[in-house]
């Protein structure tokens, strides 16, 4: 066996609970059936399906494989390989159902592989015994809110499941991850392993990859949440009409029971108005106020790095809280984690009663405005696209007398490219010094994309932006370390773009590359950290 194959059935295995469930291929039919998913099974029903698989290398004895067709291959192509490994039966749809018959399996045929593989996931593994799922959507704050909504249901005594960018967990057991959202096999041998551990509830990011390819096909979610929609995947989605109508599609009722929607701009009102779910609308910006809202955060007050605010609703109920993580847009992700938690059933009183002991929005995101020094204060934040940008920026700026903002960032290749000028005028209005350097280049030139992104800062400060420079350096632990040389103890800077991430992909190749460390480094070199420090958090 390849090493390829070995490493992915590793990971496939990590996904899939201790007990594996056993169903008869024609019981998994009219199973699927009977939840709205029809299906055509051919040859022996009797078959005994324990898993689904859509990647043939990973397929683990048993696994009902799922050939669904690529933009090059089609994935009956690979049929015969997913039978040595000791596939039970495929599923496959009119075309690849000549290919897959050849490999003499029994077959369920579908009209389309995407559209029915969760169902029937969800079927074999008896999603709908649990966990619940709150299920959070938006461009940006997706990480920060699941962490949040994780940290307050542990504080309420329940055991908790997380799925998203940065670690997937189920009770105690740590998941690498690899997507935003797993695929939909993964999710629900994921949600029968969180049930084993006896998880209450899982926290999931739903990203509108996730939604347009099927991956939460099956799935019900308790709370759907939305925080904002801005500028990105437009690589895929093509519009922000498309972006919009793949994440309106997480709150229609047939997906989940409650909604609660951000509603500070256009598309969060429009978003609230399509929904079909029964939803709560919170308003966190002042600019909301001439807009109707079912909760409105008021009352921000500055609290060391963080916040104190409060949530107020129908009636009169009321929510007093804090948040140790800088910026604003963490007040309106640490109220929408709130509300979610609240939707899902938890009383106010019991929420009011943690946030009063625990300070469970205090929590440190890995690589969302985590604090990594505080003279400079040194952040590292995951903003990699043009509002995040602005949010982070607008977050740290300082109104010490003299003190400046120094930024770090580029943009991904092979993404977006009309972001990149957008994300370099948006630097030079919001810092003092503008450092220009490679995020993830993938295939693309690194010199071209930085060039885009220096000519929209430069071009922003020749109409009298802010910044007074804009530099290009390159590698990224240069720049950081060419900004720490810039800074004083006075200033600040941000390093933003990859937040968490801890390897760098150029040209195919993954390079070790942490923000951290590096930023890290740099401060100790200047003195800026002893020798021997660990990192500090937004805590405390």
């Amino acid at each position: 066996m390849d090493t390829d194959t070995t490493a992915a059935r590793d990971a496939e295995r990590a996904f899939r609970p201790a007990t594996a469930p056993a169903l008869t291929l024609a019981g998994l039919a009219a199973a699927a059936a009977a939840a709205g998913t029809a299906v055509r099974l051919e040859g022996d029903g009797a078959a005994v399906v324990h898993g689904v698989c859509l990647d043939s290398r990973a397929v683990l004895p048993g696994d009902l494989y799922a050939a669904v067709p690529g933009a090059n291959r089609h994935g009956a192509d690979f049929a015969a390989a997913a039978a040595a490994a000791g596939a039970a039966a495929v599923l496959t749809d009119g075309e690849g159902l000549d290919r897959v018959r050849a490999t003499g399996l029994p077959v369920l045929v579908a009209g389309s592989v995407r559209a029915a593989v969760g169902p029937l996931a969800a079927c074999l593994h008896g999603t709908a015994a649990g966990p619940a799922l709150l299920g959070v959507t938006g461009t940006n704050g997706k990480t920060t809110t699941t962490y949040f909504a994780t940290s307050l249901l542990r504080a309420l005594g329940q055991r908790t499941g997380l799925v998203g960018t940065i670690e997937i967990v189920a009770g105690a057991t740590r998941i690498p991850s690899v997507l935003t959202t797993p695929e939909a096999p993964q999710l629900h041998a994921l949600m029968a392993r969180m049930r084993e551990a006896g998880v209450d509830t899982a926290a999931m990011e739903v990203s509108s990859h996730s939604i347009d390819y099927g991956r939460i096909g099956g799935l019900a979610f308790e709370v759907a949440g939305f925080t904002n929609l801005t500028q990105d995947h437009l690589d895929l989605h093509g519009t922000m009409e498309e972006y919009f109508a793949s994440k309106a599609r997480l709150f229609e009722a047939s997906r989940t029971r409650r909604a609660v929607i951000t509603v500070d701009d256009a598309w969060g009102r429009r978003m609230a108005q399509s929904s079909t779910a029964r939803t709560w609308t919170l308003a966190t910006a002042p600019a909301t106020e001439g807009h109707d809202a079912d909760w409105r955060v008021r009352g921000i007050v500055s609290d060391g790095l963080g916040h104190r605010f409060e949530v107020a609703g129908p009636g009169g109920a009321l929510l007093r809280a804090r948040t140790g993580l800088p910026g604003l847009f963490n007040v309106s992700n640490a109220a929408l984690a709130l509300l979610m938690v609240h939707a899902a059933g938890a009383p106010l009183e019991d929420l009011q009663r943690v946030l009063d002991r625990d300070d469970p929005l205090t929590v440190e995101v890995p690589g969302r405005m985590q604090v990594v020094g505080r003279r400079p204060a040194a952040i590292v934040d995951f903003a990699h696209n043009p509002d995040a940008l602005q949010r982070a920026l607008e977050s740290v700026d300082s109104a010490r007398p003299g003190a400046r903002t120094i930024v770090v960032f580029g943009a991904t290749g092979q993404r977006d490219a009309t972001k990149r000028p957008v994300m370099g005028a948006v630097a030079a209005r919001h810092a003092d010094l503008v450092v220009v350097t490679d995020d993830d280049p993938h295939d693309e030139e690194p010199a071209g994309i930085r060039a885009a992104v220096l000519a929209g800062a430069r071009e922003a400060m020749a109409g009298g932006a802010r910044a007074a420079d804009a530099v290009e350096v390159a590698p990224r632990a240069a720049a950081i370390a060419a900004a720490v040389d810039l800074a004083g103890p006075e200033d600040t800077i941000l390093v933003a773009g990859r937040g968490h991430e801890v390897w760098q992909e150029v040209r195919g190749v993954n390079l070790p590359l942490d923000d951290r460390v590096e930023l890290r480094a740099a401060l100790r070199a200047r003195g800026f950290l002893p020798a021997d420090s660990a990192h500090p958090t937004a805590k405390g």
